[in-house]
């Protein structure tokens, strides 16, 4: 009974840290993700994000509960960690040319979380070239800061490849949507009623990590190298 109540304990402390770990790095790649779409939308002449206060960096205009539900509950059970904040509000009726306004405005979100990656990559190399001494305050934060750094390229890989991937509302999906015929597009997009139903069935059989995982995997593997160059 005392073995048994010892494991839960464990159990719960590991979970605790695991979450705590993931936290700021998943906080900061799905608000930043959605802060880029709203800018580039802003930039190309849509207002619609900044009237609504979402052009911040304070998380709690964006937080979601489903997502933010999601995210617990990936990082207890799940090799992947997934959630996501609130969409941004965007109206390609303010672009010049509303295709490629809705191309470039859903590129913004991945490719932010492939930099978020990347500095977070910069970042460990730093760290861990500064070992701490023995007993030092710093030490007591160092395993924590390394870890958090490794969840920081590997939560963001996730965040962008998932979100590149062709299915509605994903933003790979507009991506796909501007660049076919606009019969097609709208047929296409008309999918995405049944798009978070699909992306959890892909989830929870796994077939959608056996198609991200390469990428992720290839991804890191480059920013690694890029870390040894530091």
């Amino acid at each position: 009974m005392v073995a048994a109540k010892v494991m839960i304990n464990t159990d719960i402390a590991a979970s605790v840290t695991k979450i705590a770990v993931a936290f700021v790095p998943m906080l900061l790649g799905m608000v930043c993700h959605e802060v880029a779409h709203g800018w580039v939308a802003n930039k190309l002449g849509d207002p619609t994000a900044k009237a609504a206060g979402r052009l911040t960096l304070n998380p709690v205009p964006h937080i979601d509960p489903m997502g933010t539900a999601m995210f617990v509950l990936t990082a207890l059970t799940s090799p992947f960690i997934i959630g996501w904040a609130k969409p941004v509000p965007v109206d390609g009726r303010w672009f010049k040319n509303p295709r490629k306004g809705m191309i470039l405005v859903s590129i913004a979100g991945p490719l932010t979380n492939f930099i978020l990656a990347v500095l977070f990559g910069v970042l460990f190399a730093i760290v861990a070239k500064n070992i701490p001494e023995a007993g030092s305050l710093y030490a007591s934060a160092y395993d924590f800061l390394r870890n958090m750094c490794v969840a920081g390229i590997w939560i963001n890989l996730t965040l962008g490849w998932f979100n590149l991937m062709p299915f509605p509302p994903l933003d790979g999906s507009h991506i796909v949507a501007g660049i076919l015929p606009p019969n097609l597009a709208y047929k296409y997009q008309s999918l995405a009623r049944y798009g978070f139903i699909l992306i959890i069935i892909l989830l929870a059989t796994g077939f959608l990590g056996r198609i991200i995982s390469p990428l992720i995997t290839g991804s890191a593997d480059l920013i690694q190298q890029l870390i040894y160059l530091i």
